[in-house]
């Protein structure tokens, strides 16, 4: 079955997604109600269910005013969430039904303990475990938690489209480009990233086939950026795959945001 994805943009950098199918709208990650009822309203649709990646205010604070006017949506979350609204929690292995179109559900803590991915034969939506061109911070899991969900994302097939949370990818892709200087894929992403925002485009959605050559958090295991890290530590001691995403998540968590935002020759 068939269904089209609108971004919606919210907040500040954030973006909303949702899911027209023929007969149904879902939304993932209202973080506010009102540009969700004017996209629903432009389309004359009304919701049949919201779904949640994780708790975090900018990604819940309209699932209220949205069950207000629709009181027989559905809300699911992953099983650790903790909010009185949610109607069906779900866990690793199980699959959402929208309107005979699949999602299957992953379970991906790090940024949060109740993080989820939802994901099918041709979309991710990787909430902000997975960002176009780098990931989350680490706020209530590990960093071992974070490395793996983010290697369990990377065995995902080339060929998904990756719907991710905010936009922040101008700031990633200077951070892939410090990173991995000499990547050519790197380097011509952060340039075509560079002047879409300049005409003030979204680049999101991207590939997971592009975030496997170009996003840090997804290579940070890999040769050459394994080996670039190592030397950064300065240690002579083997690292753990957590111990190089630590690493890799330490360096870009040192360089202010305002930093990565600037132009870089």
């Amino acid at each position: 079955m068939s269904f089209i994805i609108h971004r919606i943009n919210a907040l500040t950098d954030n973006y909303i997604w949702l899911i027209e199918t023929p007969s149904q709208a879902w939304v993932v990650d209202p973080g506010e109600a009102l540009p969700v009822f004017n996209k629903l309203n432009e389309l004359n649709l009304s919701l049949a269910g919201i779904l949640l990646t994780h708790h975090h205010y900018d990604h819940t604070d309209g699932v209220i005013s949205l069950l207000t006017q629709f009181p027989d949506a559905r809300v699911f979350a992953g099983h650790q969430m903790q909010k009185p609204y949610i109607t069906d929690f779900v866990r690793e292995g199980d699959q959402i039904d929208l309107d005979g179109i699949p999602l299957n559900i992953l379970e991906t803590p790090g940024h949060t303990l109740d993080h989820i991915a939802l994901y099918n034969n041709q979309v991710l939506f990787s909430g902000d475990t997975l960002f176009a061109g780098g990931c989350g911070r680490v706020f209530e899991g590990t960093s071992e938690q974070m490395a793996q969900s983010l290697l369990k994302l990377r065995d995902l097939n080339d060929t998904l489209a990756v719907y991710c949370g905010h936009e922040y990818t101008l700031a990633n892709m200077n951070f892939a480009r410090i990173a991995e200087p000499m990547n050519p894929a790197v380097i011509e992403r952060r340039n075509e990233v560079r002047n879409k925002r300049l005409n003030n485009q979204a680049c999101v959605p991207s590939t997971l086939g592009i975030e496997k050559q170009t996003n840090p958090f997804l290579r940070f295991d890999l040769e050459p950026l394994a080996n670039v890290l190592r030397n950064k530590t300065g240690t002579d001691n083997p690292m753990t795959t957590t111990d190089l995403f630590t690493a890799c998540r330490g360096w870009k968590d040192q360089l202010d945001r305002t930093d990565l935002l600037d132009d870089i020759s």
